[in-house]
This record gives structure tokens, C-alpha cells and sequence, in this order.
């Protein structure tokens, strides 16, 4: 159990609330799609039952446990591979010094296995869900993997992070339908842009410390105040995103009422974080956050099953 806590810590497995959400969205998405072919089918050619007989829960409880999977070995080896590269920073800023690399309990080399392990397990699930999701694995993987650089060369790099988890909706999407959605790509670019915008508020604890290293963030380049100005677009941008989608998907009442709680938690993390006053970064970063995905994904999740 402490090996496992270890592990659990160095990763920050709570974080999962940010992705995971959108991802299950995506998933319930690719039901519904799923159904709706399957109703059109019968209607016009009754042998369709037939064929949907594979279609059946236990293919959906075997597919969603697969997404599960990847979502979770995927973060696993993105987190695990970000301590283990910026292990040199961490133990030179004050703030990182006590993660788990850092202070010797985790070695470097056994991080390094981690994620290597993740990536296997990630590659193997892929497998077994299609032929589309494991020939864009390796892709995926570049993406969650190349964020850890990009901090080196470019203030873009919460654009990065953002891209990595916006593969989430996408990805389950594609796992339980086979081809892509514009929908779920819709939510996809919410998630690139709110992942971001609550990015560079997080990075605005860093800011001397970043300019010190010559690291790249979007508060070192641009100065506090900017960085939250930038912060704010970037969240208007994931807030006009979930409308368009929920025009796009003729959502009803349930849906927005979860963009009035998400776009809610949105403005309050900008109220309570100012360039002078940073005191609440963490509850603007963890607590907004994670309310803000888990309730909206709740509502787009009833309002799907509901009307």
C-alpha cells in the first residue's frame, strides 16, 4: 500500500477528475450515436437486430472498462514522465522540491519504468478496443509525452497540455463508434482551451522561477497580469465551444443548466485569483475545476439518457 501511495502521489492521481469527465462524455456520446444507427436500421431492415446483437451491455461494459483504462495508464505515463524529466527543476524551486524525485522516494530510473509500463498497458488496451484506436495510440502517446519538453522552448505549452487531455472525448468516442464525430471534436477543443486557461493561472506560481531557468510559460513571457487576461480568453474560447456544442447536438434544459454551473466555476476562479494575491490558486485549480467538469459532464450525461 505505500508503494502504491507513492506512485498515486508522484502522478497526482485526483487530477484524473480534469480529463476523466470529458472522456465519459465522449463515451456516452458514441452510445447514443451507436443507438441511433441501430434504431434507423431496424426501422428501414428488421435483419439489423440481428446484427446488433454484439452491441449488447457486456460489449459496452468490456469497451468502457477499456477506456477507462487507457484515460488512466495514459495520465499515468504523462504525469510520470513530466516528474522524471523536469526532475533537475523540481529540485531547484522550492515549491517542487518535496515531490517524490526530488526528496528520493521514488528513483528516477523507477519512474522512468512506470511509464514505460503505462505505455505498454495503454498500447495493449487500445488493442483490444479497435484497429482506428490502436493505430492512433502512438500518437497519442507523442502528445502526452512531448508536453514534458515544450516548456523548454515555447510559452505554447499549456496550449500543449491542454491538446493531451483534449484527446479524452475523442479517443471514447472513437472507441465504442469506430469513426469521428464532430461533436465530441467540439468538446474536445472545450477541453484544449479550459485545461490551458486554468494552466497558466496554476504556472503563475512560478513565474520567478521559471524566468530564473529560462523555462517558457505564459506568465514568465508575458507578466502576471497579462497571463490572466490570456487565461480569461482562453476560457471564454472553452465556454463558447460547450454552447456551439450544445446547438450542434440539439442538447435540452439538463445540458444548460451544466454550462450555466461550468461557465460559473470558470468566472469564480477568476474572481479569487489576482496577480497580486495568488493565496487561492489551488482552490482556483482544484476545487473550480474539478466541480466544474465533474457537474457538467453529469448534466450532458443526464440530459443524453434523459430526453
Amino acid at each position: 500500500m505505500y508503494t502504491i501511495k507513492k506512485y498515486l502521489s508522484l502522478i497526482k492521481f485526483s487530477h484524473t477528475i480534469f480529463a476523466m469527465p470529458f472522456a465519459l462524455i465522449g463515451f456516452f456520446l458514441g452510445v447514443m450515436h451507436r443507438q441511433t444507427l441501430y434504431m434507423e436500421g431496424a426501422t428501414e431492415n428488421s435483419t439489423t437486430i440481428i446484427h446488433h446483437t454484439y452491441f449488447t451491455n457486456q460489449y459496452l461494459l468490456e469497451k468502457f472498462i477499456l477506456v477507462i483504462i487507457c484515460m488512466v495508464t495514459a495520465r499515468n505515463a504523462a504525469m510520470a514522465f513530466n516528474r522524471y524529466l523536469d526532475r533537475h527543476f523540481d529540485a531547484r524551486n522550492p515549491r517542487t522540491a518535496i515531490r517524490e524525485i526530488p526528496k528520493g522516494i521514488i528513483s528516477p530510473e523507477s519512474a522512468l519504468r512506470f511509464v514505460l509500463l503505462n505505455c505498454l498497458l495503454f498500447l495493449a488496451a487500445t488493442y483490444f478496443i479497435n484497429k482506428i484506436c490502436f493505430y492512433l495510440a502512438p500518437v497519442a502517446l507523442f502528445v502526452v509525452l512531448f508536453y514534458s519538453y515544450t516548456k523548454r522552448f515555447t510559452p505554447l505549452c499549456h496550449l500543449v497540455l491542454g491538446l493531451g487531455l483534449s484527446l479524452a472525448p475523442i479517443g471514447a468516442y472513437l472507441a465504442v463508434t469506430g469513426v469521428f464525430g464532430l461533436l465530441p471534436i467540439l468538446f474536445s477543443f472545450a477541453v484544449i482551451f479550459w485545461v490551458s486557461g486554468f494552466d497558466v493561472i496554476y504556472a503563475l506560481q512560478d513565474v520567478e522561477f521559471d524566468q530564473s531557468q529560462q523555462l517558457y510559460s505564459i506568465p514568465a513571457v508575458f507578466g502576471k497580469v497579462n497571463a490572466l487576461h490570456i487565461s480569461s480568453f482562453l476560457h471564454f474560447l472553452s465556454a463558447a465551444c460547450v454552447i456551439l456544442a450544445g446547438y450542434y447536438g440539439s442538447f435540452h434544459i439538463l445540458y444548460w443548466i451544466g454550462i450555466l454551473i461550468f461557465t460559473g466555476m470558470l468566472l469564480y476562479q477568476h474572481s479569487i485569483v489576482k496577480p497580486n494575491d495568488l493565496s487561492r490558486v489551488n482552490i482556483a485549480f482544484m476545487t473550480a475545476n474539478g466541480i466544474a467538469s465533474v457537474v457538467f459532464s453529469a448534466f450532458v450525461i443526464a440530459d443524453l439518457f434523459i430526453f
